[in-house]
């Protein structure tokens, strides 16, 4: 019996098209909004995203894993666990907005205040993705690959509209809100449109609220943890040096993260349906289900490392001005993460099949400890190299070094890691 069936490969080849997709425009638009804003304006915006993506977790409330799970065990309450979720997250994004007022208003560095107040608007949007999660969980990605890539061909022509009229750091900030608006309009008349949602239906139910926050906290701090870890370095980069060290970093966050990072997540994302499927139904199955994903992760993940290591000067040659060349060492080191974080995820959903999300919070709170000492030793001397470094040692802790603590689990895993190559789809 074949480990996923073709519906499952047919799911997860829409998500994998739509990051592709998404990466083979980004190549082409990215690094114009990078050499148009300069390394400072870049600095400036990445920087207002690490400070926001703070607050994001309390925005999502952890819901996301745990609404798909829930509408892959509970599909008849489909109606109850969107309404609940979108009454949780509405009420606490006027709590963080209500508070980036308060820090619009009090800020003395007006240009960051400012694109910070611009990007929380686009959060009201994204509260809308709760269709996103139960589109996932009903795999039917072929929907979220039309209003993706609609929503796509927008924003590229809004972001090429930017490069050509030179317009500022602003413009760029506030577009963003048009992608999760673009994406609500969709999911939403889709859904509508084909009855799989009745909107008399939608009930707000204290007791699923409950539910649905009991399970999601530890998913709620091990993302502020995350967010908190991705932006470590940012926060050292800027204190010990300026601006343009932050824009050159980011260009290595968008060359590893975005164009690379995202494919491997949407394959476990694609996949992760299937998994949750047979966790509780053939427990054999699911081993092998998460023997073969693994193999894939490992394959891939070794596949960015050799190639940016191979083309990466390239690359920053090519597409970025002079003044990114300092990325070029960082790229090299910072490539390899991917390999460590894709293993990071597949365990990530094997802790949320077995509803054991803590072990998420330890890890995290172990990585961001040794990435803080890391660029407290590193960033003052070495800058970006010194930030790359922190950050894949501290992903190494993270996602493959927490599992010689995490015994009960470290058995599977390894086991996994070693007949990963032994089984064929």
């Amino acid at each position: 019996m074949a480990i996923f069936n073709k519906e499952d490969f047919k799911n997860t080849q829409w998500f994998v098209a739509e990051k592709l997709l998404q990466v083979v425009v980004a190549i082409f638009i990215i690094p114009k909004i990078f050499n148009s804003l300069n390394t400072s304006g870049i600095g400036q915006l990445e920087f207002s995203k690490a400070t926001i993506g703070i607050l994001t977790p309390f925005l999502f409330l952890g819901l996301s894993a745990i609404c798909i799970r829930e509408f892959v065990f509970n599909p008849k309450e489909k109606h109850k666990i969107i309404a609940t979720t979108l009454v949780l997250r509405l009420s606490s994004f006027c709590v963080i907005f209500t508070g980036l007022v308060l820090y619009y208003l009090a800020s003395t560095e007006s240009n960051i205040s400012t694109i910070v107040l611009l990007l929380s608007f686009s959060y009201f949007f994204k509260i809308t993705d709760v269709f996103e999660f139960y589109i996932q969980a009903t795999k039917q990605s072929k929907l979220l690959f039309i209003a993706k890539i609609a929503s796509l061909l927008i924003i590229t022509l809004a972001q090429y509209y930017g490069v050509y009229k030179g317009l500022d750091v602003f413009y760029f900030a506030s577009i963003i809100s048009i992608d999760y608006l673009i994406l609500g309009i969709i999911y939403s008349y889709f859904l509508i449109k084909t009855k799989q949602l009745q909107l008399h239906l939608f009930t707000f139910c204290r007791t699923t609220a409950i539910n649905l926050l009991k399970g999601s906290f530890p998913l709620l701090v091990s993302n502020l943890l995350i967010l908190f870890y991705l932006a470590i370095d940012e926060l050292f980069l800027k204190h010990y040096w300026s601006d343009h060290i932050n824009g050159v970093f980011a260009t290595v966050e968008f060359l590893v993260i975005y164009l690379s990072w995202s494919i491997g997540a949407a394959i476990i994302y694609g996949f992760y349906p299937a998994l949750a499927e047979t966790y509780n139904s053939n427990k054999n199955l699911y081993r092998k289900r998460m023997r073969y994903l693994t193999a894939i992760v490992i394959v891939f993940g070794m596949s960015i490392g050799i190639f940016y290591t191979l083309f990466g000067d390239i690359i920053i040659d090519a597409f970025y001005n002079k003044e990114y060349a300092e990325a070029k060492t960082p790229l090299k080191i910072f490539c390899w993460a991917p390999l460590f974080v894709f293993i990071g995820m597949l365990y990530e959903k094997h802790l949320v099949n077995q509803d054991k999300l803590m072990n998420n919070i330890y890890r995290f709170a172990i990585g961001c400890t040794v990435n803080i000492i890391l660029c407290f030793l590193l960033v003052p001397k070495h800058n970006v190299t010194g930030a790359a470094v922190a950050v894949l040692i501290s992903h190494f802790v993270t996602n493959i070094g927490y599992l010689f603590f995490d015994k009960k689990n470290f058995i599977k895993i390894k086991s996994t890691v070693k007949n990963s190559f032994l089984i064929k789809p």
